[in-house]
C-alpha cells in the first residue's frame, strides 16, 4: 500500500506538466484558403477598421487609392494593409507594391514576379468583391 501511494504521490506531478504542456502545444486545425480569408475579414472588420483608415491616412492620398485597391500585404496575404503599422511602399519593375513590414518587403523582392503576380491577383479580387 505504501508503495503505491508514493508512487501516485511521486507521478501526479509529471502527469499535471505533461497535460498542461500538451494543452499548450497543440496547433488549432488549419482551415481552407477561402475560410481563412473569411475568418479573417469577420474577425479583424471592425475592430481594425478604424486603425487601418488612421494609418492609411499617413500616406498620401495617390497612394491610399493604390493601398486600398491592394487592401492585402503582398507577402503576407491575410494581413491587412494598415493592421502592422503604416505599409511600406516601394516599387518592383516600375510597379507599385505594399507590404505590411520591412521583413516582409526582403521577401517581396527575392521573388518580384511572384510577388507582382500576388498585387494583380489582390486587386482583381478586390474589384471583384466590389
Amino acid at each position: 500500500m505504501f508503495h503505491s501511494r508514493k508512487l501516485a504521490i511521486t507521478f501526479l506531478p509529471l502527469v499535471a506538466v505533461a497535460l498542461a504542456v500538451g494543452c499548450q502545444t497543440q496547433t488549432p486545425p488549419t482551415t481552407p484558403a477561402s475560410s481563412a480569408q473569411a475568418s479573417h475579414d469577420d474577425h479583424s472588420a471592425e475592430a481594425d477598421d478604424s486603425k487601418v483608415s488612421v494609418l492609411l491616412a499617413k500616406l498620401s492620398p495617390q497612394d491610399q487609392a493604390l493601398a486600398k485597391a491592394q487592401q492585402f500585404c503582398a507577402v503576407m496575404n491575410q494581413s491587412r494593409l494598415g493592421s502592422m503599422g503604416t505599409p511600406i511602399k516601394f516599387e518592383i519593375k516600375g510597379e507599385p507594391v505594399f507590404v505590411c513590414c520591412s521583413g516582409c518587403k526582403a521577401k517581396a523582392l527575392k521573388n518580384p514576379d511572384e510577388t507582382l503576380a500576388k498585387v494583380a491577383a489582390l486587386k482583381a479580387g478586390n474589384t471583384a468583391d466590389q
